[in-house]
Protein backbone atom coordinates (compact mmCIF):
# COMPACT_ATOMS: atom_id res chain seq x y z
CA UNK A 1 0.00 0.00 0.00
CA UNK A 2 1.02 3.56 -0.71
CA UNK A 3 -0.28 6.33 1.25
CA UNK A 4 -0.53 9.76 -0.12
CA UNK A 5 -0.37 13.42 1.90
CA UNK A 6 -0.65 16.30 -0.20
CA UNK A 7 0.19 19.88 1.07
CA UNK A 8 0.70 23.35 -0.35
CA UNK A 9 -2.77 24.53 -1.68
CA UNK A 10 -4.21 27.73 -1.81
CA UNK A 11 -5.84 30.80 -2.50
CA UNK A 12 -3.64 33.38 -5.38
CA UNK A 13 -4.19 35.36 -7.76
CA UNK A 14 -3.98 34.83 -11.46
CA UNK A 15 -0.52 35.12 -13.11
CA UNK A 16 0.60 33.90 -9.61
CA UNK A 17 2.73 30.73 -8.79
CA UNK A 18 2.36 27.66 -6.07
CA UNK A 19 3.64 24.80 -5.49
CA UNK A 20 2.31 21.22 -4.27
CA UNK A 21 3.81 18.38 -2.36
CA UNK A 22 3.12 15.14 -1.85
CA UNK A 23 4.74 12.77 0.14
CA UNK A 24 4.08 9.37 0.31
CA UNK A 25 4.64 6.64 3.25
CA UNK A 26 6.99 4.11 1.24
CA UNK A 27 10.01 4.91 -0.77
CA UNK A 28 8.67 5.73 -3.90
CA UNK A 29 11.75 4.39 -6.18
CA UNK A 30 10.00 0.97 -7.27
CA UNK A 31 6.69 3.54 -7.93
CA UNK A 32 5.76 2.83 -11.61
CA UNK A 33 4.73 6.27 -12.09
CA UNK A 34 3.34 9.55 -9.95
CA UNK A 35 1.06 12.41 -10.62
CA UNK A 36 -1.16 14.96 -9.89
CA UNK A 37 -4.89 15.22 -11.27
CA UNK A 38 -7.62 17.63 -10.67
CA UNK A 39 -10.90 18.13 -10.31
CA UNK A 40 -13.20 21.05 -11.09
CA UNK A 41 -16.84 21.59 -9.55
CA UNK A 42 -18.73 19.85 -12.03
CA UNK A 43 -15.88 18.09 -14.29
CA UNK A 44 -14.63 15.07 -14.08
CA UNK A 45 -11.07 14.32 -12.62
CA UNK A 46 -8.90 15.17 -14.95
CA UNK A 47 -4.57 13.89 -15.72
CA UNK A 48 -2.19 17.27 -14.86
CA UNK A 49 0.97 15.61 -15.07
CA UNK A 50 2.42 12.42 -14.41
CA UNK A 51 6.66 11.25 -13.78
CA UNK A 52 7.91 7.70 -14.54
CA UNK A 53 10.22 6.47 -12.08
CA UNK A 54 12.47 6.57 -14.95
CA UNK A 55 11.82 10.76 -14.94
CA UNK A 56 9.67 10.63 -18.12
CA UNK A 57 6.70 13.30 -17.82
CA UNK A 58 3.52 13.63 -18.93
CA UNK A 59 1.65 17.19 -19.18
CA UNK A 60 -1.96 18.19 -19.85
CA UNK A 61 -2.00 20.53 -22.90
CA UNK A 62 -3.53 23.36 -20.57
CA UNK A 63 -0.45 23.31 -18.40
CA UNK A 64 2.03 22.93 -20.50
CA UNK A 65 4.89 25.78 -19.83
CA UNK A 66 3.23 26.77 -17.07
CA UNK A 67 3.82 23.41 -14.99
CA UNK A 68 6.35 21.25 -13.63
CA UNK A 69 6.61 17.89 -11.95
CA UNK A 70 9.37 16.09 -10.27
CA UNK A 71 10.19 13.72 -8.33
CA UNK A 72 13.08 13.29 -5.05
CA UNK A 73 13.41 9.62 -4.75
CA UNK A 74 15.11 10.27 -1.18
CA UNK A 75 12.36 12.30 -0.03
CA UNK A 76 10.27 10.15 -0.92
CA UNK A 77 7.95 13.25 -2.47
CA UNK A 78 6.33 14.20 -5.70
CA UNK A 79 6.07 17.75 -6.30
CA UNK A 80 3.77 20.20 -8.82
CA UNK A 81 5.56 23.67 -9.54
CA UNK A 82 2.75 25.64 -11.03
CA UNK A 83 3.39 29.07 -12.48
CA UNK A 84 1.16 31.87 -14.42
CA UNK A 85 -1.81 30.26 -12.94
CA UNK A 86 -5.31 31.00 -14.22
CA UNK A 87 -8.95 31.11 -12.68
CA UNK A 88 -9.34 28.25 -14.60
CA UNK A 89 -7.12 26.17 -12.91
CA UNK A 90 -9.25 26.51 -9.82
CA UNK A 91 -9.98 22.96 -8.46
CA UNK A 92 -9.07 19.94 -6.26
CA UNK A 93 -5.76 18.40 -6.86
CA UNK A 94 -4.98 14.80 -5.94
CA UNK A 95 -1.43 13.35 -5.87
CA UNK A 96 -1.70 10.08 -7.56
CA UNK A 97 0.68 6.57 -7.15
CA UNK A 98 0.60 3.76 -9.53
CA UNK A 99 2.21 1.03 -7.89
CA UNK A 100 1.96 -2.92 -8.95
CA UNK A 101 -1.77 -2.53 -10.86
CA UNK A 102 -3.28 -0.47 -8.41
CA UNK A 103 -3.49 3.37 -7.88
CA UNK A 104 -3.34 5.19 -4.52
CA UNK A 105 -4.86 8.72 -3.93
CA UNK A 106 -4.24 11.02 -1.67
CA UNK A 107 -7.06 13.21 0.13
CA UNK A 108 -6.98 16.24 -1.96
CA UNK A 109 -6.03 19.79 -1.83
CA UNK A 110 -8.18 23.07 -2.54
CA UNK A 111 -6.58 25.39 -5.73
CA UNK A 112 -8.21 28.77 -6.23
CA UNK A 113 -7.04 30.87 -8.37
CA UNK A 114 -8.74 34.53 -8.69
CA UNK A 115 -8.81 37.22 -11.13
Amino acid sequence: QVQLVESGGGLVQAGGSLRLSCAASRSIFSIDAMGWYRQAPGKQRELVADITSDGTTTYADSVKGRFTISRDNAKNTVSLQMSTLKPEDTAVYYCNAHYWGLRYWGQGTQVTVYS
